[in-house]
């Protein structure tokens, strides 16, 4: 089994930033990749960001430019810089990773959330 824990999220102003980190623990052979996605009240869940473990990126258009997802493969854990951010990027913040278990099997995991609140 394995488990992704989020942190840093929180309430911040317009304009402001927030550094959120993700942390994957467990039966883990290999990260394959590992990456974030959001979803605000009364709407579907979007993706936000993604990288792989040898570090190439890719963005959702609505962040590019604001935000960077960057990774630790030593530490399995993921970042997501969010800087310039908007009202609209309220919502609560899912991690998620494409992990190769110990048992060689892949599997795609999430974790719990993080709520990300962008005052006007």
């Amino acid at each position: 089994q394995v488990q992704l824990v989020e942190s840093g999220g929180g309430l911040v102003q317009a304009g402001g930033s927030l550094r959120l980190s993700c942390a994957a623990s467990g039966s883990i052979f290999r990260i394959n990749a590992m990456g974030w996605s959001r979803q605000a009240p009364g709407k579907q869940r979007e993706y936000v960001a993604r990288i792989t473990s040898g570090g190439s990126t890719n963005y959702a258009d609505s962040v590019k430019g604001r935000f960077t997802i960057s990774g630790d493969n030593a530490k399995n854990t993921v970042y997501l810089l969010m800087n310039s951010l908007k009202p609209e990027d309220t919502a609560v913040y899912y991690c998620n990773a494409e992990v190769v278990s110990t048992a060689r099997s892949a599997t795609g995991y999430w974790g719990q959330g993080t709520q990300v609140t962008v005052s006007s």
